[in-house]
C-alpha cells in the first residue's frame, strides 16, 4: 500500500480508507477469537437444555383415549400395585373406595404414601398393576388433560405468575367474571389483605408471588380452586402456612362450596382433619386404619399414636 502510494497510484484518502478497513477487520477477528470460548460454552448449554426438552413424555394417552366426564367424583382403587422405578412396591394390591362427595383426610409419617396416592389419582405415574376408576371410568384410558381439568389441586407450594391478583385467581376458570373472582377471594380469606394493597385486585404479585407472604400465596391458590368448582378437590398441606384462626375462617368458606365435591386432604395438623367424613391412616404404603376422628381415637391404634405425638399441632416427619 505504501509502495503504491509512493508510486502515485493511490491517493491519501484511499490509503486512509484501506488502513482503517484493515484495522477494523483485524480487530473484529481478534474479538471473535476472544468470544469463541463463550460460543462453545453456550452451545453446550443449549444442547443440554434441548436434550431435556426433546425427551418424550413417559405418561402418554392411548391412541383411542376419550375425555373423562366426572359427575359424582367416586374414586376406586382396584388391586393397584405401584413402585418407583426399581424400588420395592410402595402399594401392593391396594383396594380403596372413596365415595362421591365424601370428605377424606390422609395422614401418616413422611414417605408413607400419601402424596403418591394423590399422584396416582392425577395420573402423574402409571401403575404397574390394577386399575383406578373415577365414576367408573379407567383413568389410564382417558385423556390426561380432561382428567386434570376436572380436578382442583392445591399444593403446599402454590405457583403464582407475575400478573395481577385478579388474573392469578381467574387462572382457575378463565371465563369467570370479576364478581365471581371477588366472591371466591372472600371465601378463601383473601379479600381483606388484597384491599390493603394500593391497587387492590390489580396489584402485580411478582415472580412466583414474591411480593406475597407464604400464607397469602396459599390463600390465593385456595381462591383459585374455589373458583374452578371442579368435581374433585385435593389439598396437599394447603393450609400449612396459615395460623389456626385464619385456617378456621377459610374452612368455613370451603364448607360452603364443597358440598357437591369429593375432597381429599393431606395434612400434618390433625385438627384440620377432625371434621372429615373419613380419615385414611397410611404407614409404609399401607392403609392401616380407616374411620372418622372419633372412631380412630377409640381404637387406640396408629392414629391415636400420631395424635398424641403432635407437637404444636403437627405430626413429626418420623417416629420419635
Amino acid at each position: 500500500m505504501l509502495y503504491k502510494w509512493k508510486q502515485g497510484d493511490l491517493t491519501p484518502g484511499e490509503v486512509v480508507f484501506i488502513f482503517n478497513t484493515t484495522w477494523n477487520v483485524t480487530m473484529m477477528t481478534w474479538y471473535a477469537g476472544l468470544e469463541l470460548p463463550n460460543l462453545f460454552k453456550e452451545i453446550g448449554v443449549c444442547q443440554q437444555a434441548l436434550s431435556i426438552i426433546q425427551v418424550g413424555h413417559e405418561i402418554t394417552d392411548q391412541s383411542n383415549a376419550s375425555s373423562i366426564h366426572i359427575q359424582e367424583g367416586e374414586i376406586v382403587f382396584k388391586d393397584v400395585t405401584f413402585r418407583y422405578y426399581h424400588e420395592s412396591e410402595l402399594f401392593e394390591n391396594k383396594n380403596i373406595v372413596i365415595k362421591a362427595h365424601e370428605k377424606v383426610g390422609l395422614v401418616g409419617f413422611s414417605g408413607s404414601g400419601k402424596t403418591t396416592f394423590i399422584n396416582l389419582i392425577l395420573r402423574n405415574y402409571n401403575i404397574q398393576k390394577g386399575h383406578i376408576f373415577i365414576d367408573g371410568q379407567d383413568i389410564s384410558k382417558v385423556k390426561q388433560e380432561s382428567l386434570r381439568d376436572q380436578i382442583s389441586m392445591i399444593p403446599q407450594e402454590p405457583v403464582l405468575f407475575h400478573r395481577t391478583l385478579m388474573e392469578n385467581i381467574r387462572y382457575g376458570r378463565l371465563d369467570a367474571t370479576d364478581e365471581e373472582v371477588i366472591e371466591a377471594a372472600k371465601k378463601a380469606g383473601c379479600h381483606e389483605f388484597i384491599f390493603q394493597f394500593p391497587n387492590d385486585y390489580h396489584t402485580y404479585v411478582g415472580e412466583r408471588g414474591a411480593k406475597l407472604s407464604g400464607g397469602q400465596r396459599q390463600r390465593i391458590a385456595i381462591a383459585r380452586a374455589i373458583l374452578k368448582k371442579a368435581p374433585i378437590l385435593i389439598l396437599d398441606e394447603a393450609t400449612s402456612a396459615l395460623d389456626s384462626v385464619t385456617e378456621k375462617n377459610i374452612q368455613k368458606g370451603l364448607d360452603m362450596t364443597i358440598l357437591e365435591q369429593t375432597v381429599i386432604v393431606i395434612a400434618h395438623r390433625l385438627s384440620t382433619l377432625s371434621g372429615m367424613d373419613r380419615i385414611l391412616v397410611f404407614h409404609e404404603g399401607k392403609i392401616v386404619e380407616d374411620g372418622n376422628h372419633k372412631e380412630l381415637i377409640m381404637k387406640n391404634g396408629h392414629y391415636t399414636r400420631l395424635w398424641n405425638m403432635q407437637v404444636g399441632g403437627f405430626i413429626p416427619d418420623k417416629p420419635l
